[in-house]
């Protein structure tokens, strides 16, 4: 795997994990405000570096861009909701494990990759070790069905944005400023029409949560897309699940949810898997 790719990856996962926590301590407040909060913010804080990169797209692309942003947006409402009801460490791990190994599998089937040998004995590893870190969840049955509907999403916009950063050359800046930005306005109906008096609450008491997830949810994206130019979404996919690692010492350590053990004991499984990746 090109050392670029994985670098951009690793540090992809941080930013996917640490954002995840920010969500997982807000689940409790309105889903819907907290997510128009964070795309809100997120469209402001980097209208810059989207500035700066000449972020313009042509018109052909923005319908597909749009497409984008509703596979995002399902993905966000899901995620938001299982965390509701179900543990950083049980509901993360189902939604990752379940997106790229549909997004590993689509790649191949689909789209003409053919990973070696080695990267499908990774891609098993990482998706058995995943489903093993949610067997402590078995008893959260809408915490692991938010989880395993997350992930079908997931697997459908991994496939959808890799290809229009691989085939359609769309500037990865283009498709997350853009996303950020549309996910806004289609939340800001739903927002204003029912909800506005909650605006400032949710403000009030996340507003730290809103600012942190605004910065990470589009790098840690970004950053992946990058690496989808570099590497094969086959690779990348299941790559980016390092961040599995992190959710559940985070789960364990900072959220108290227990059974930390026999969680790392399973993730060891992952990291296999993601060895076998990297040097497939």
């Amino acid at each position: 795997m090109n050392p670029l790719a994985l670098a951009l990856v690793l540090v992809a996962a941080v930013s996917h994990a640490g954002w995840n926590l920010l969500s997982k301590q807000a689940a409790k407040t309105d889903a819907v405000v907290f997510l128009w909060l964070v795309a809100a913010a997120s469209t402001v804080l980097w209208t810059p570096a989207a500035i700066v990169s000449g972020a313009v797209p042509s018109w052909r692309v923005v319908p597909l861009i749009c497409v984008s942003t509703s596979l995002h947006l399902a993905y966000f409402v899901l995620l938001q909701r299982g965390y509701r009801y179900g543990d950083l460490s049980v509901v993360y791990p189902v939604a990752r494990g379940t997106g790229p190994m549909l997004a590993s599998t689509v790649a191949v089937v689909f789209l003409g990759e053919h990973p070696t040998h080695l990267g499908i004995a990774g891609i098993l590893l990482v998706g058995v070790g995943v489903f093993l870190l949610s067997g402590g969840g078995a008893g959260d049955v809408k915490g692991l069905l938010f989880g395993l509907m997350t992930g079908m999403f997931i697997a459908a916009y991994t496939v959808w944005d890799a290809q229009m950063v691989k085939e359609l050359a769309v500037l990865p800046m283009v498709l997350i400023y853009l996303g950020e930005m549309f996910r806004m306005l289609a939340i800001t109906p739903f927002v204003i029409g029912g909800r506005r008096r909650l605006i400032a609450e949710v403000w009030r008491e996340h507003w730290k949560r809103v600012l942190g997830a605004a910065v990470l949810v589009p790098l840690s994206y970004l950053l992946a897309l990058f690496a989808f130019q570099l590497a094969p979404v086959s690779v990348v996919a299941p790559m980016r699940e390092v961040s599995v690692l992190i959710a559940v010492v985070m789960g364990g350590r900072l959220l108290a949810e227990g059974d930390l053990r026999r969680r790392l004991v399973a993730a060891g499984v992952i990291l296999g898997g993601m060895v076998a990746i990297a040097i497939s």
